[in-house]
């Protein structure tokens, strides 16, 4: 409770005392009384809590029980949450289940917020009109790379999907970001803890059959999918690069990397603390700037290459 009172209070006095865009929270089980109070309290804005729909929250159909709980153990020491059975339903469900949640339903975009997280400066705009206005899609902060030990069949079973729905495909992808031009995976992704993303994106027909390719593999459990290689391999393929933003005058933290803006400009509305240039230094954001847009028949060769590890 504690966390997400002080994220919603930043988020208040940096941005949102400007417009009251309402606030959702969403979890597995009922929401307490002392919670709600405890986030109303904290804001003048609108607030809903909800719970989430059964068929949304539990271990995908394609797999199995027996199967899923040698994968916990087996890799319950090789990396983060290796042996967490509640985290991969997290990531199952933040990949294909929230944007189907009834209230989320008349929203055209969303800010995904977080518990115990920062943010540095101030907003003078809104940044839903500016994703509206420029015609972009997907928004993010930070951009690392992923524990390869968690993904280690995620491209292979992605190009999969790529070779057998060529016609979901744009003229042209930004796959280059998140594969080399030997067709290796570069695990790069947008770290989705903090995303502003255009809901119609998620809910498109290209999406819906990406993420039952991918629940249908199993990977969600047997290895430990994230949302985050999801959403950007997804936003990559199917987007072109001018559909996709950096908020770079965003500063954010979450535990494990921060952002502050290095632009003279940005940085005087913001107040941060050291250790927060990690984009400036991420070989991810470096290679977000130097690769463009491939063509449509230039991503079918690169799907059609070998997964090489």
């Amino acid at each position: 409770l504690q966390g997400l009172r002080s994220t919603v209070r930043q988020l208040e006095d940096r941005f949102n005392w400007r417009y009251h865009y309402p606030y959702i929270f969403l979890n597995d089980e009922d929401f307490t009384e002392e919670f709600k109070e405890g986030i109303r309290s904290i804001t003048e804005s609108p607030v809903y809590f909800g719970k989430l729909p059964k068929e949304h929250w539990g271990l995908s159909p394609y797999v199995t029980e027996e199967k899923v709980k040698e994968a916990l153990e087996r890799n319950r020491d090789r990396y983060l949450y290796g042996g967490s059975y509640s985290y991969r339903l997290m990531c199952r469900y933040q990949s294909g289940f929230i944007y189907k949640h009834p209230l989320l339903k008349d929203l055209d975009y969303y800010w995904r917020i977080e518990p115990d997280v920062h943010y540095y400066c101030d907003l003078p705009y809104d940044p839903f009109k500016y994703m509206r206005d420029n015609k972009l899609v997907y928004g993010y902060t930070i951009s690392p790379v992923e524990k390869p030990e968690t993904v280690e069949t995620f491209w292979d079973t992605t190009r999969k999907w790529i070779l057998e729905n060529p016609d979901y495909l744009q003229d042209k992808s930004f796959i280059h970001w998140v594969v080399n031009e030997k067709g290796r995976y570069t695990t790069c992704h947008f770290w989705s803890n903090f995303e502003i993303v255009d809901l119609s994106f998620y809910r498109s027909e290209a999406y819906e059959s990406y993420f039952e390719h991918l629940d249908r593999a199993g990977g969600f459990f047997y290895e430990r999918w994230g949302d985050a290689p999801v959403h950007s391999m997804a936003a990559a393929v199917l987007l072109r690069k001018e559909q996709i933003h950096w908020f770079e005058d965003i500063g954010y933290h979450h535990p494990g990397y921060s952002h502050c803006p290095k632009n003279p400009e940005m940085a005087a509305r913001c107040v941060c603390g050291g250790g927060s240039d990690y984009m400036y230094r991420s070989m991810c954001s470096r290679r977000f700037g130097e690769v463009g847009n491939i063509f449509k028949d230039q991503v079918l060769e690169l799907a059609a290459l070998p997964d090489k590890k």
